[in-house]
């Protein structure tokens, strides 16, 4: 059976690869996006890039007046970065904690995208990484935090470091300097978890005041094939009252929220997010916007505003009709992880007035491959003033093999861009040249 399952998968491949798409994808960046016709499969096409590992001297490409060197490597599928207040880096090394098959459309995805690397395994703890002189090489490297149960958002207020695991908010002890954590964490409040849990990374900022946390929470499943019930309190963004735990539904309708950041100018809550699958290559685009209290943005219903997913059944026109479009299109199947508001000089007059990184982990539905880089959109005033833009790319090499694959966008105390690379097993540092 599995055999027969592998062949179906790489007959889907190829399907993949021979159907390639000409969508202009330049037409699905900024705030009004092109969405093409609706295109519905039994199987969708699924076209992931092979994995080659980076060879020596080899690293992802940058603009000129940029260099990228690798800070650290030889992680276990690092997925998310975290900068304290002195300077030392935190690497989440995660994976998911799977989950029931139902479908074999399910088996096959899974069998295709762990062929490309993505089901790789995470070791499930908080690396920190300190660089005392500024040289870009780690002089202390030491586990943090260990035994975590599939971690991916970090925050910290006061001496009160976060972590979101899958299925809970922890709060453990820290001070400044402190290089590893023994003491039990304390469970601030469940997040929705298993036994389903599809969309299991479970991003997570704090107020600017840090009365506040607030955690994205993706939906479990593309388009509700596992049940309502299986949604309850998902596909939203929650409002944590740090002193209590109580939250709140702060906004809905976003199908998996996988990073949230303040805005430093306007102080407003800013998401991406990943779009639904299955509508065909070129729909839905991934997105970066505001997140607005009390506002809708579409899923399971809609997307990008009113348009109707007709998958649905039965419909919300009265959720509908409220359902905002978001702010900024990223392109269809990118697969937006993270963002990092950035206002720092360091990195040159390009980035001096200041705007947001968002790593862009890479498609695995759609050919040619959408993408694979890291993405800056200019801000001012607290609100993007110009479409995407590339700046760190060159994750997928020559000959369509993936060497890396970003997920994890943060910036360093000198201002320098650090990048965690999943695939590569790197944490790659980005700095003026």
């Amino acid at each position: 059976m599995r055999a027969l399952l592998l062949a179906a998968a790489a007959g889907l491949v190829l399907t993949a690869c021979s159907g390639k798409t000409d969508f202009d994808r330049s037409t699905q960046l900024g705030s009004s996006p092109v969405l093409p016709a609706i295109q519905q499969y039994l199987l969708p096409p699924m076209h992931i890039a092979a994995v080659s590992t980076w060879q020596k001297g080899e690293t992802p490409t940058v603009p000129a007046g940029l260099k990228i060197t690798a800070l650290a490597t030889g992680l276990v599928h690092p997925r998310q970065l975290y900068v304290l207040p002195n300077g030392d880096v935190l690497t989440v090394e995660s994976s998911g904690p799977g989950e029931p098959i139902h479908r074999p459309k399910e088996i096959i995805m899974g069998l295709v995208q762990g062929h490309a690397g993505a089901g790789a395994k995470g070791a499930q703890r908080i690396t920190l990484l300190r660089d005392t002189n500024g040289d870009g090489v780690p002089d202390l490297r030491t586990v943090l935090l260990d035994h975590l149960h599939s971690p991916f958002g970090v925050v910290l207020v006061g001496s009160d470091l976060y972590v979101a695991n899958t299925d809970a908010l922890l709060r453990f002890p820290y001070q400044t300097g402190q290089t590893q954590i023994t003491a039990p964490g304390v469970k601030l409040t469940d997040l929705p978890g298993g036994p389903i849990d599809h969309h299991w990374t479970k991003s997570l900022t704090a107020s600017p005041d840090g009365s506040k946390l607030y955690v994205g929470v993706g939906s479990n499943s593309n388009i509700t094939e596992n049940g309502m019930e299986a949604e309850k309190e998902r596909a939203a963004v929650w409002e944590i009252d740090r002193a209590s735990g109580a939250h709140r539904l702060y906004a809905t309708g976003i199908r998996n929220p996988t990073g949230v950041a303040f805005e430093p100018v306007s102080h407003q809550l800013w998401a991406v997010a990943n779009e639904r699958d299955e509508l065909g290559p070129d729909l839905v685009p991934d997105y970066l916007t505001s997140v607005k209290d009390g506002a809708f943005y579409g899923w399971p219903y809609s997307y990008y505003g009113q348009h109707l997913d007709p998958r649905v059944q039965p419909q919300r026109p009265d959720l509908v009709a409220k359902a905002i479009p978001p702010d900024v299109a990223l392109s269809s199947h990118v697969a937006a992880l993270s963002l990092a508001f950035y206002t720092s000089g360091a990195l040159g007059t390009r980035f001096a007035g200041g705007g947001v990184f968002v790593g862009e982990h890479g498609s695995w539905d759609r050919n040619p491959f959408n993408g694979y880089k890291v993405v800056w959109v200019p801000f001012a005033g607290g609100r993007p003033t110009a479409k995407p833009q590339d700046v760190v790319t060159g994750f997928i090499g020559s000959d369509g093999k993936a060497h890396g694959r970003p997920v994890g966008v943060a910036i360093a105390r000198d201002g320098a861009l650090l990048i965690a690379d999943d695939l590569g097993n790197t944490v790659w540092r980005v700095t003026a040249k």
